[in-house]
């Protein structure tokens, strides 16, 4: 067991640090990027992160067709004079010397060539003419002998915009959902060639424009948002008329009650009722009598029975002496 432990650390270690050492991938473009014809020229450009001494670009289609540039550089370019066998996907390596090491391969490149002797295919647009914003739209494209895969093209764009294979009557269907403004633009189709080399294509097809309109809101939209605006209003003043009167009952109570415990904290004797003083009406001109009352307090002892009558005093005025 232990030689076979011994041995797996060992190729882990060996793994780890190759790929440490690993030199970082270049990356391949290709001028023209527009669409290329049968005869036309290209440039596919290798970019090296680093200088190397052996730079070579591969066909996937054609493993056996690798070309080599053996010079010490940072680009390398690769001239085709297009023929149909050199439609297909592209890729680009590079080796150093010190140590000798062989970076990874690029992302893949797209070489397209057209071959102007297929016919076009037909295309139509679904609804056509001013559309509004938020609608979805189908693009159709069709060639029932030739037609492998669809190329969607729109106009200004370097690339395929969508790709479709066909149903079984030669027809691929497009969706753009939800246009806006920005899908505005003129489509074209073209397709891949059956049985010939993969990225063998036809020519562009007819054209159909697409126009996007804006959607204006409905003539009662301002209305409506106004009516919003004073509900919304009327709503927050209502809440205010009720809220503000309790914060202020609350306010108050709070403010007694505070005052009764600071009271009670300082020991202050509870409130009696005041002397009163009354002004009793004067007896002459000449002097004024005051009378001054202690307010009693309500006492809870039932009332005394009233006396029994006593008879009436009745007083005579008695004179003495002799008649006059």
């Amino acid at each position: 067991m232990a030689p076979m432990a011994v041995a797996l650390i060992l190729g882990w270690w060996l793994v780890t640090t190759s790929r440490a050492q690993q030199l970082p991938r270049p990356s391949l473009s290709l001028h023209p990027i527009q669409r290329v014809s049968l005869g036309d020229n290209v440039t596919l450009r290798c970019h090296l992160p680093r200088l190397a001494s052996r730079i070579q670009l591969c066909q996937d289609q054609r493993l056996t067709s690798c070309m080599d540039k053996y010079e010490m550089q940072d680009v390398a370019d690769f001239y085709i004079t297009t023929k149909r066998e050199h439609a297909g996907t592209y890729w680009c390596q590079y080796q150093v010397l010190k140590p000798l090491q062989t970076s990874e391969k690029s992302d893949p490149m797209e070489l397209v060539v057209t071959d102007l002797s297929f016919p076009p295919p037909g295309i139509s647009l679904s609804p056509g003419g001013h559309v509004g914003m938020g609608t979805n739209i189908t693009i159709r494209c069709w060639n029932k002998d030739y037609g492998a895969t669809f190329l969607l093209h729109k106009d200004g764009c370097s690339a395929a915009f969508q790709r479709q294979h066909p149903d079984n009557g030669g027809m691929a269907t497009f969706t753009l959902f939800q246009v806006t403004p920005t899908d505005n633009g003129t489509y074209r189709c073209s397709y891949l060639i059956k049985g010939y080399f993969p990225l063998l294509s036809s020519p562009l097809g007819d054209n159909v424009t697409l126009e996007v309109t804006p959607t204006s809101a409905h003539p009662g939209a301002a209305v409506e948002s106004h009516r919003n605006m004073v509900v919304a209003v009327a709503g927050g003043c209502a809440v205010a008329f009720v809220f503000i009167p309790l914060l202020i009952i609350f306010f108050l109570l709070t403010t007694r009650r505070c005052q009764r415990l600071r009271d009670k904290r300082h020991g202050a004797p509870p409130s009696r009722p005041e002397a009163v003083q009354l002004q009793a009406p004067c007896s002459d001109s000449d002097c004024l009598t005051y009378v001054e009352l202690q307010a009693e307090p309500p006492t809870t002892r039932s009332p005394a029975p009233p006396a029994d009558p006593q008879p009436p005093t009745i007083y005579a005025d008695v004179r003495t002496g002799g008649p006059h």
